[in-house]
């Protein structure tokens, strides 16, 4: 969803507003890679949170924008081409193109309105994917906060939280629309993926991206005591010790020598970690 140039009907507070409520929320949240997936550097901007990987982007001209093509990597802490580049002279986009796709990188990477300065220059109203991404505008409920509530995905159902999410880290496919399980740079759509396991269609809503992914917070959750308060008893057939549930169910997938992504199709795996086994899923 593009929030473009619509301060007056959508009016968001600001996560430093939302901290004089919820401070330890905010806090906590403020040292996420979520929160850090936006900065601004010298004449440039820098998108995504470093875990894995930075790319610059930056204005060109008063229309069009260039996305580096070199990208930082934390594997190799240095450049190389950008996911998806073929050169280092990196790739233009118009700022009013008709797929919006500078935009819409702005907008999955920040919070609030976009908003133009001279030149045709996009503005983020808060750099960084903070409270009102996923609660959406605060400023009637810093007004009225007994009056007006704000979204609570921790009360959607599973699979609109994996819409939800999906918005900007990709929509489950729709029926009828074919993806191509073959393309390891797929695997970096997690709701995409997780929308095709058993685990996630027959959890009756107990598995979403919240059971792993805690929203405000950076601390890792034992992934393992989640799989196993649903698979108490599971009896393996192979060798599992020193392995976690992640590690054999969601392998790595691994496009390129510098980036590795867990294949959110949580089943059972043999050599090609891009798809379970078909006969063991009973697909």
């Amino acid at each position: 969803m593009i929030v473009f140039l619509l301060a007056a009907a959508v009016p968001f507070a600001g996560s430093v507003v939302c901290a004089n409520c919820h401070a330890r929320i905010a806090d906590s949240q403020s040292q996420t890679g979520h929160a850090g997936a936006l900065k601004r550097e010298t004449g440039r901007w820098a998108f995504g949170s470093g875990l894995q990987a930075i790319t610059y982007v930056s204005q060109a001209d008063e229309d069009t924008y260039l996305e580096h093509g070199l990208s930082w990597y934390r594997k190799s802490n240095g450049l190389d081409l950008t996911p998806g580049h073929k050169s280092r002279q990196g790739v233009r986009y118009r700022t009013f193109a008709a797929d919006a796709a500078i935009l819409r990188c702005f907008q999955c990477h920040s919070t609030g309105t976009l908003r133009l300065a001279s030149r045709r220059e996009i503005l983020p109203a808060e750099p960084g994917v903070r409270c009102e991404a996923c609660h959406g505008p605060g400023g009637e409920h810093a007004k009225a906060p007994a009056r007006v509530r704000l979204r609570n995905p921790g009360k959607m159902k599973a699979a609109e939280i994996n819409i939800l999410c999906g918005e900007c880290h990709r929509m489950p496919p729709a029926v009828g629309v074919e993806t191509n399980w073959e393309n390891p740079w797929n695997a970096r759509h997690q709701p995409v993926y997780l929308s095709q396991a058993e685990c996630f269609q027959k959890s009756g809503g107990r598995l979403s991206c919240l059971t792993c992914h805690p929203p405000h917070t950076s601390q890792p959750v034992n992934t393992s005591a989640r799989c196993q308060a649903c698979h108490e008893n599971t009896r393996h057939r192979t060798a599992t010790a020193g392995k976690t549930c992640v590690n054999c169910h969601m392998p790595d997938v691994a496009p390129s020598s510098l980036l590795r992504f867990a294949n959110h199709w949580i089943g059972i795996y043999g050599e090609n970690p891009l798809r379970p086994l078909a006969k063991r899923q009973g697909r």
